[in-house]
């Protein structure tokens, strides 16, 4: 069995009611390659309301969730209350927690752990900014950011890992295929050499970062690419190009 590619789209803040209508009624006309796995990351206050409109086809995916299952965490939601809403999915660890709200390694490991062990499945983000890239310090960067994960979860089997480089997300400028799969190879023998070959083999690594339909073909291409987490593109009709890209 390969490993089944996976297209998420993340949403952001992003979506009214009106909205979500037009993007549910294109994923909806599709047609969506019935091989790959969609998912789509839905403000929290409008899950329930995309769940139950989303064609079955594609499933719903929280944008964040905190360490703990329930507590004085104002304006936090909890990996409980997903599972209590049947919201399969999570993502955590994207470059604009980590750099706009300022979450560390440790605590993104700590949510993925939490989420995990809840019943809940994650979109692990990883990825290294504009300087870090241009000092050379990209495999420094997505290395550590992964060792924290791993030193945290007892299992990657409900773990998808997205590589978004963060120079590359809402820029327009794109890693080239050759710059992903080079980063996503790199992941994969530290995987095997640190977590288990096993781990490295059946892992999903996603890339993100201004992923369009124009780009996407040549990127699934990629032997170590399992599919995208898209921004942007994620909210117009041209994310069904982006599912079947593999086509």
């Amino acid at each position: 069995m390969g490993r089944k590619f996976f297209v998420g789209g993340n949403w952001k803040m992003n979506g009214v009611k009106k909205e979500i209508d037009e993007i549910v009624a294109f994923l909806k006309t599709g047609p969506l390659d019935p091989n790959v796995e969609v998912v789509v990351g839905v403000p929290a206050i409008y899950l329930n309301y995309a769940k139950s409109i989303l064609p079955a086809n594609v499933q719903v995916s929280a944008q964040n969730s905190y360490k703990v299952a329930k507590g004085a965490f104002t304006g936090e939601i909890s990996p409980a209350m997903l599972v209590d809403n049947e919201i399969p999915w999570v993502i955590l660890g994207h470059s604009e927690r980590r750099n706009v709200f300022g979450e560390s390694d440790e605590l993104i490991s700590e949510k993925i752990a939490h989420a995990l062990e809840a019943g809940v499945k994650v979109i692990a983000c990883i990825g290294e900014k504009l300087d870090e890239r241009e000092a050379g310090k990209t495999e420094e960067v997505v290395f550590r950011q992964t060792k924290a994960i791993a030193d945290k979860i007892k299992s990657w089997d409900n773990v998808v890992l997205a590589y978004e480089p963060v120079w590359a997300i809402g820029t327009g400028k794109t890693a080239t295929p050759q710059q992903a799969q080079e980063v996503h190879d790199k992941l994969r023998q530290w995987l095997s050499t640190t977590v288990n070959p096993a781990v490295s083999e059946s892992l999903r690594i996603i890339y993100g970062g201004s992923v369009t339909a124009g780009n996407a073909k040549e990127l699934a291409k990629e032997k170590d690419i399992d599919g995208f987490l898209v921004g942007g593109a994620s909210l117009k009709p041209d994310f069904v190009q982006i599912v079947n890209a593999k086509q």
